[in-house]
């Protein structure tokens, strides 16, 4: 069994790791870059380390850091969050290498999924539907004949990207040469490989998303699906479970293929499919292997911890759960509260003079920011997720216009007043939204 675990990030994760772990009564470790003394994470773990600088790079991507903390405190286990080291094979394998346990999936599936053509060709072999596309990295030079071939408009992605970064639509033959060359040149940028794929372009999808566990031994569950579809700049604003535009029958028909995909490929811990979902069919995009920002939605309704999960699946416990135990209860909604303007989306970093947070029946806030709290200017501007579940999606959505009323944040601005403005209108009232109505809306408001 495990005894101690170092949390290999910061922010609301990292606490949110902690409180499971102290639940379970395993010990914690936390670790820090100097920006982050007088985080509440720090401040509650047993133990915490300082592994450098502000800079991700000297920090809490500094692999080496790391694990010369984890052998400081004797910590047997890490739990990488979200972000950060999560999805790193390379860091997976150093600490096996060490004997400390990676709580997440083995490094060859972070390899296989975390390369987007290889996971879209692994996930069509287990069964899962995926979206027409190029069959592997397509060349400036049989660009032209790839779109042909699957019908424009088509999408050009990167394959190792992520968070809209290398990614560009062309929808004519005319466009096509150079959303190529910007889609190559991000990817560089920003991942230092200019490879790209292309896919079939959908006009109105839906971005529909399975939540999955597996014990690495052949068992594997899904919890339901999550709709993330309000999405701003490819990055998810607003999630929902369970979706508005799917039925029961379309929920656990596409829950099993996801299930059974994972038995054959003997995946251990969480992960998420992710889909486009478009006139009742669902096609692949990706899979993280790897908790998500909005798991606190799929644990309200199906009464799952999953990090609890995490932690007894990497201790060799196995699954807590069986398919069969599993059901759904009512509906949830997740915000993503950013420190940012929320009309011009510019982070705003600062000290935080005033936090309340609200509370009541079906109310849960994942943040670690408090009165006083001073943001750096550092990292993602994510600094707390408000979570609501009710008995039916109305009830939710009423009890959400109540919190959201209820929530102060002082000091800095932040995107409160977004979901104060949503939560009003008619199409998000009705679920009557796609992954490009965040982006329209907010076009026709600047407007």
């Amino acid at each position: 069994m495990i005894s101690k675990i170092l949390i290999a990030n910061r922010g609301e994760i990292a606490l949110r790791v902690l409180r499971a772990c102290k639940e379970l009564g395993i010990a914690t470790v936390a670790v820090h870059s100097t920006a982050d003394a007088d985080a509440m994470h720090v401040r509650l773990a047993d133990e915490s380390v300082c592994i450098g600088p502000p800079p991700s790079r000297e920090s809490y991507l500094n692999i080496h850091q790391i694990v010369a903390a984890c052998e400081i405190t004797g910590a047997d286990a890490v739990h990488p969050g979200y972000g950060f080291l999560s999805e790193n094979a390379k860091f997976a394998d150093i600490l096996d290498a060490h004997g400390i346990t990676f709580i997440g999936p083995t490094a060859d599936h972070i390899r296989i999924m975390g390369d987007k053509i290889t996971a879209k060709k692994t996930a069509e072999s287990l069964g899962i539907p995926v979206v027409p596309g190029s069959d592997g990295e397509v060349k400036p030079e049989n660009a032209l004949e790839v779109a042909r071939k699957i019908g424009f408009p088509v999408l050009i992605k990167a394959t190792a990207g992520g968070g809209g970064r290398g990614m560009k639509v062309a929808r004519t033959e005319e466009e096509l040469e150079e959303a190529v060359s910007t889609a190559r040149a991000e990817a560089l940028a920003a991942f230092g490989n200019d490879a790209v794929y292309m896919e079939k372009y959908l006009g109105k999808p839906r971005h529909i998303e399975i939540q999955v566990v597996g014990d690495g031994e052949g068992n594997a569950i899904h919890l339901g699906e999550r709709d993330c579809s309000l999405q701003r700049r490819h990055q998810k604003v607003w999630e929902e479970a369970n979706s508005p535009a799917l039925s029961v029958e379309q929920r656990m028909a596409i829950g099993k293929v996801c299930a059974d995909a994972m038995k054959k490929l003997k995946y251990r811990g969480a992960g998420t499919i992710e889909f486009l979902y478009e006139n009742g069919e669902f096609y692949f995009i990706e899979m993280n292997t790897r908790l998500q920002v909005e798991h606190p939605i799929t644990e309200a309704i199906t009464g799952i911890d999953l990090v609890h999960e995490q932690i007894r699946v990497a201790s060799g416990g196995g699954l807590s759960v069986t398919q069969d135990e599993i059901s759904f209860h009512g509906h949830a909604i997740e915000c993503r509260i950013n420190a940012e303007d929320p009309r011009t989306f510019v982070p705003s970093p600062g000290t935080i003079t005033h936090f309340h947070a609200p509370g009541g029946l079906g109310v849960r806030v994942d943040s670690g920011a408090y009165q006083g709290y001073r943001i750096p200017p550092y990292y993602d501007s994510l600094i707390g997720k408000l979570i609501v579940h009710g008995r039916t999606r109305n009830e939710c959505m009423m009890r959400l216009r109540r919190v959201l009323d209820e929530f102060v944040i002082d000091g800095i601005k932040t995107t409160l007043p977004l979901f104060q403005d949503l939560i009003s209108n008619p199409d998000i009232a009705n679920g009557d939204y796609d992954i490009h109505w965040l982006e329209n809306y907010l076009g026709g408001k600047a407007n």
